[in-house]
């Protein structure tokens, strides 16, 4: 395995000579500068615990301090000569840090799962020893790295998460489904197994329907989760085009029996429907079969996979035939009927639903819910699978994260220090000095220039310091703050 000393930018292994002589400490803080995303002005705050536990504790055990002292220094000695050339940098730091066996680091953070404003800080870190101080920006590439997603998922899922609880509270009978509403489908479009996990895992915060069946094996792992004794994320049966298609066009209504009746007799059973002609399915197999699907104790799903999300949940209005102006869910009442809540919204019956998991976005799940409530039906007739579509296409920068240092002290004098390029819209200018966090009208906010003693009264609370963990969060907690 890789020296994690490694895990940076290039240009981050010589700034320890760059900084002045007598420099002791630098303290820096990880801080959404901008949302991109119309709307959002509080990103989830996710992802550190993870971080620290991994990299900080687990990589340089495992890659750093446990393997022989010769062998570290010799292939960060080799990986920087071939890098940079002849070795000006110097090795007898990071022979320093491996005599030390800990990193001397302090992070402090606000809460995971609280929604922080845009331009406030979620955590702060600093060097607890003088001589380390090249250390705190030195973790700036692989702490980026890793926060910015989880954060951007849970705050993207959030977002979800009321627009579904939004419409369930108006028009169904059962808000609780919400937790299954929104279904994680991304993991085969995101960049890399971690990014999948850490992205799922933020999903999770706010839903508990995934197909990323790691993220739970992650969120046991790094946030004291059991799903022994809570749901974490959970999923149902359900066939792909390769299952449908090798039954033949000709006998795809022999298929549909034979999985709803002889594979799965019972329990929920998702079925991809559009593997041909979606309207034949709605208005002949399943006429034709549903004697079949009320006799099941359990939900058979039909899953349209292609075409425009909302019409053909909702209708087109515009449609070339009946079925497409009335759309999947009104063509299911049609067939098996259901009740009218107390709300006056029709619920399907219980033996039947659908899924739509296709090019998923914020706006096509708010159309979705209305559509189906302009037409007289509970939001909660449909699932949502949520995607790459909307976990992928998202960067650093969606939120404007970034990590700087706003205090150092060189020669045992404090200097509050900040960048605030005149070539710039504001969004880079930084915070200045030492930071405490406080809450005011229900949200947090930010106070920079303050004193040692006013850093240490904020809301940020010292989760780790040198080597140590010391507050060690559970899944639980995390998603009662999201929803809170």
């Amino acid at each position: 395995m890789m020296n994690p000393l490694l895990y940076t930018d290039g240009y981050k292994v010589d700034h320890r000579r760059q900084y002045p002589d007598g420099t002791t400490l630098v303290y820096s803080n990880w801080t959404p500068r901008k949302s991109r995303i119309d709307g959002i002005e509080e990103v989830v705050f996710f992802g550190l615990q993870y971080f620290i536990k991994k990299y900080i504790i687990e990589d340089f055990n495992t890659n750093f301090f446990d393997k022989p002292k010769e062998e570290v220094l010799y292939a960060y000695t080799r990986r920087i000569n071939n890098y940079l050339g002849p070795n000006s940098v110097g090795i007898q730091h990071i022979e320093s840090l491996y005599d030390l066996g800990y990193i001397p680091m302090v992070f402090k953070a606000l809460p995971e799962g609280v929604s922080v404003p845009i331009r406030v800080p979620m955590f702060t870190m600093y060097n607890s020893k003088p001589e380390f101080f090249w250390l705190t920006n030195y973790f700036e590439t692989i702490l980026s790295t890793t926060v910015w997603m989880p954060c951007n998922s849970a705050t993207i899922a959030k977002q979800y998460r009321m627009i579904l609880d939004k419409y369930a509270a108006e028009t169904s009978s059962i808000p609780e489904f919400v937790d299954w509403q929104g279904h994680d489908f991304s993991m085969r479009g995101m960049a890399g197994l971690e990014a999948a996990l850490i992205s799922a895992s933020g999903h999770l915060l706010s839903f508990t329907g995934t197909d990323t069946i790691p993220s739970i094996d992650f969120l046991e792992q790094y946030y004291n989760a059991n799903s022994d004794n809570e749901l974490v994320g959970g999923s149902v049966a359900a066939t792909e085009h390769s299952v449908m298609s090798m039954g033949t066009n000709e006998a795809e209504q022999e298929t549909f029996r034979r999985l709803i009746s002889d594979v799965y007799p019972n329990g929920i059973v998702s079925v991809v429907s559009d593997t041909w002609d979606l309207w034949k399915v709605l208005q002949e197999y399943l006429p034709n079969l549903k004697d079949e699907v009320l006799a099941r104790d359990g939900k058979v799903v039909i899953r349209p996979d292609s075409g425009d999300p909302v019409k053909i949940i909702c209708g087109n209005k515009e449609g070339a035939h009946q079925a497409e102006r009335k759309g999947v869910v009104e063509l299911l009442w049609d067939i098996f009927g259901g009740t009218i809540n107390d709300k006056g919204y029709k619920e399907l019956d219980s033996h039947i639903g659908a899924i739509y998991g296709d090019s998923i976005t914020l706006d096509r799940a708010k159309n979705i819910c209305e559509g189906l409530k302009e037409k007289g039906f509970a939001s909660t007739n449909v699932v949502l699978g949520v995607g790459s579509f909307t976990y992928q296409y998202n960067t650093r920068d969606t939120f404007g994260f970034a990590m700087k240092a706003t205090y150092g002290e060189v020669n045992g004098e404090g200097r509050d220090i900040y960048k605030d390029p005149i070539t710039d819209d504001g969004t880079k200018k930084s915070a200045k000095g030492l930071i405490k966090i406080v809450i005011e009208n229900g949200k947090y906010q930010l106070q920079d220039q303050v004193s040692w003693k006013e850093e240490a009264e904020g809301e940020l609370k010292e989760i780790f310091r040198d080597g140590t963990l010391i507050l060690d969060d559970s899944l639980s907690e995390i998603r009662k703050r999201v929803k809170g």
